[in-house]
């Protein structure tokens, strides 16, 4: 009968070992995510170090920079009318 008891309840048991299983593929899920996250900005730093493209293109993009003898338009739309 002890033994009975330890298969399904605590420690070792049926439920415990499931809700162990259950955690690590969580966990190996968010491992493989952060794994993939980690792997692009790698490659983003990469980029930054060994080339003034893609750090122009980051001042472009993100700060709105713009170079030396450059005109720089902003087209904007007429709000609707309802």
């Amino acid at each position: 009968m002890g033994l009975q008891f330890r298969l399904w309840v605590g420690d070792g048991s049926f439920a415990h070992v499931d809700r162990l299983a259950k955690q690590i593929d969580t966990q190996q899920a968010e491992n493989e995510r952060m794994l993939k996250r980690n792997q692009d900005i790698a490659v983003e730093v990469d980029a930054l170090k060994n080339g003034l493209d893609s750090v122009e293109e980051k001042a472009r993009h993100e700060m709105g920079m713009i170079k030396k003898g450059e005109t720089f338009y902003m087209l904007v739309e007429k709000p609707r009318q309802r």
